[in-house]
């Protein structure tokens, strides 16, 4: 991995230059990329390194959208509060709230301490309805963005830099906390509570402080979003929240520093393209979910480092090759897979059933070609590349596996 910090520099200057390479679209899309990002690498540090599931942490990201709206408001971009420094009163209502959450979550652990998590955030999401002074009711609470320091941000380009600014710097401490005293017994939380409790730490007040952290963050990133949209509505209280960042990190890899900020971006990116192309996006993600965790537990940026890590008797260039062998093959699988599902969708929707009379079937159009759904052809085409790519990747694997046995 000696070439981390070049790569790491590389894609800081790509992010950088990204206003001037994509269109407005997709730099709204950036933006929520890199939110979900810090959203993501705040949860990490709960599930990943101290090894804390939480169900409910839409909770804290929510708290600190709606602090940062109030704040807006009460300060008018101006004073002792500018607009660049909004972020940090969702970081601070995400750290009390952490504080007072995480000592009661924190006094169980495994399925109870996810449970009780899950529990606080969908109290909070019941009462937001009701507590119209401060989530204002249905319609939310809403501002706007006021000029600071010379700065508009009344543009897409000043809100995706004050993103990328705050992001970058959540990111650089959530590292430089991993490296602390306190970090490292964040592991040690993880790996072995009972020998740290029979060291003499306090498990539960160490417990508390790395809740308290992650939720601190989290505000952070539901501020960035709050100044994104200049609204906030109890919608971002919402489950759903909660598990597309518990989805997102572990498809990234929980364990891996960047895991959850790559995959909280990877499958943001993901759902902004398909959600325009077709309406079961939503299956497509939790497909993909059981498949990394069925095949790539570690995630895909965990399962990534282990190999470039480790890349075996191979060598790199024979991983790389291997690699790339087994992405062709599932990509064709994968183009089957979907042809199937998409034809599926449109022959069971209820607009074609409504085309259909006297017993005539209409062709269904998919990826520019008509098919008759009551021939082979269709259901062939689409089982037919699914098998076939489902067969090289087996014959890949045998391949690996007898190069192995004759090396051993």
């Amino acid at each position: 991995m000696k070439y981390a910090p070049l790569l790491l520099l590389l894609t800081v200057a790509v992010l950088v230059a990204l206003p001037w390479l994509v269109s407005g679209s997709m730099l709204n899309a950036a933006v929520q990329m890199l939110i979900a990002a810090l959203f993501a690498m705040a949860f990490g540090l709960l599930c990943g390194q101290a090894g804390l599931l939480s169900f409910g942490h839409a909770a804290y990201f929510g708290v600190g959208a709606f602090a940062a709206v109030h704040a807006m408001n009460a300060f008018g971009g101006e004073g002792l509060l500018p607009t660049p420094l909004l972020p940090l009163v969702g970081g601070a209502t995400g750290l009390v709230s952490g504080l007072l959450a995480g000592y009661f979550s924190t006094k169980r652990t495994g399925v109870y301490f996810a449970m009780i998590t899950l529990a606080l955030a969908e109290l909070l999401h019941a009462l937001a309805p009701h507590l119209k002074t401060v989530f204002g009711g249905e319609a939310g609470v809403s501002s706007f963005r006021m000029p600071a320091w010379g700065i508009g941000f009344g543009s897409l380009n000043d809100v995706y830099f004050l993103t990328l600014v705050w992001t970058l710097l959540c990111i650089g401490l959530l590292y430089l906390f991993s490296k602390t005293p306190l970090g490292r017994l964040a592991l040690g939380l993880r790996e072995n509570a009972h020998r740290l409790r029979f060291l003499g730490y306090n498990t539960h007040a160490l417990g508390t402080l790395i809740f308290a952290v992650s939720a601190m963050f989290a505000g952070v990133a539901g501020a960035l979003q709050s100044m994104n949209i200049e609204a906030a509505n109890y919608v971002v209280l919402e489950s759903h929240i909660s598990t597309a960042v518990v989805l997102n990190s572990f498809i990234g890899g929980v364990r891996v520093f960047l895991g959850p900020a790559i995959g909280g971006a990877v499958m943001t990116f993901f759902g902004h393209v398909t959600s325009d192309l077709t309406r079961v996006w939503l299956l497509y993600q939790g497909i993909i979910f059981v498949l990394v965790m069925m095949f790539l537990p570690r995630g895909i940026v965990g399962e990534l480092v282990e190999r470039l890590r480790s890349p075996g008797s191979e060598g790199f260039a024979g991983t790389l090759g291997t690699t790339l062998m087994r992405l062709a093959s599932l990509a064709v699988a994968a183009f089957g897979g979907v042809f199937l599902v998409e034809f599926l969708q449109r022959f069971l929707s209820a607009e074609y059933r409504a085309g259909v009379q006297e017993g005539i079937w209409p062709n269904i159009t998919l990826f520019s070609h008509d098919w008759a759904p009551l021939s082979v052809l269709p259901w062939g085409f689409g089982f037919g590349l699914f098998g076939l790519g489902i067969a090289l990747v087996v014959m890949v694997n045998r391949r690996v596996a007898a190069r192995k046995e004759a090396q051993a």
